[in-house]
């Protein structure tokens, strides 16, 4: 761990803190398309439920799961949607706006080609998955008895799940200058507030992380509380690792206390190995 806080070049630009983030970031949305697996009882199969328990149809809520997503096949395609909101999020800063993050623009090209990667393992695992369509869909009609309905399956699995992202535009629109000069400056005043309001929300996902990240490396630490030895994993120190660089690369250095608390922490763990942390408890 000899990696330091030294910010990189994006960081030391001139400017208030939201400035730098206006002209060094970019905004970027994932999206997805995913076979729903649930579906609500029709209203004559819900009356059908509530005169079981004596109640009224229009009072109960009631669902059907479509297919088994505990199946080997269909987790290896869920587990590539979480891979890439995981990357996702690692690499950027929230933004005031929902499913948009900030990105470096200089990581742009990389983001697009990791993303690329993601859809080509999410076509190869529903290729797997539409393999064993037929079997799920016979487990379902086994499982579900009388609400099985054909209609609520489509014929191929192929082109139900997709991983899309674009960059969206958060500046005000250019045409806006010429059409209406005070409108657009209005919208630049807004721009410029959610700019102010994505580093306060940058500062505290930082503090949040990093102080849950410190608070279950202190815990390991402990010991034994309740009779029980706790395990103490090397992710304890590697997790502390991925977020200090996440750190140095997104830090837009708003706040000079978080920074060094930061410094402090990563000078704590700098070259202690998990083994070490095993054998003593001097940290």
């Amino acid at each position: 761990m000899t990696m330091t806080l030294e910010p990189p070049s994006l960081n030391s630009s001139r400017g208030s803190p939201s400035q730098r983030l206006r002209t060094t970031m970019a905004a970027a949305r994932l999206s997805f398309t995913w076979l729903g697996v649930r579906k609500s009882l029709t209203a004559a199969q819900k009356n059908q439920a509530a005169d079981t328990f004596g109640a009224e149809g229009k009072f109960l809520s009631a669902g059907k799961k479509l297919l088994d997503t505990s199946h080997p096949a269909f987790k290896a395609v869920t587990a590539i949607r979480g891979r890439a909101l995981h990357y996702w999020k690692g690499v950027s800063l929230p933004y005031p706006e929902p499913g948009i993050r900030l990105i470096r623009q200089e990581a742009i090209s990389e983001f697009d080609q990791q993303l690329a990667v993601f859809r080509d393992e999410l076509d190869d695992a529903v290729a797997e998955l539409d393999r064993h369509y037929d079997e799920l869909c016979s487990a379902a009609r086994q499982r579900l008895g009388n609400l099985f309905d054909v209609s609520d399956y489509p014929p191929t699995l192929i082109g139900m799940f997709a991983i899309e992202h674009d960059f969206p535009s958060v500046e005000p629109p250019e045409y806006l200058r010429q059409l209406s000069p005070d409108l657009y400056e209005q919208e630049c005043q807004r721009v410029q507030a959610r700019f102010d309001e994505a580093v306060q929300l940058a500062e505290t996902a930082f503090t949040e992380e990093l102080t849950n990240l410190v608070d279950h490396l202190s815990d390991r630490l402990q010991g034994d509380t309740d009779g029980k030895p706790k395990v103490f994993r090397d992710t304890s120190i590697t997790n502390l690792t991925e977020f200090f660089d996440r750190f140095r690369l997104l830090n837009v250095r708003s706040n000079e206390q978080l920074d060094q608390l930061v410094l402090r922490a990563q000078q704590v763990v700098r070259g202690v190995e998990p083994q070490q942390l095993r054998n003593s408890a001097s940290l």
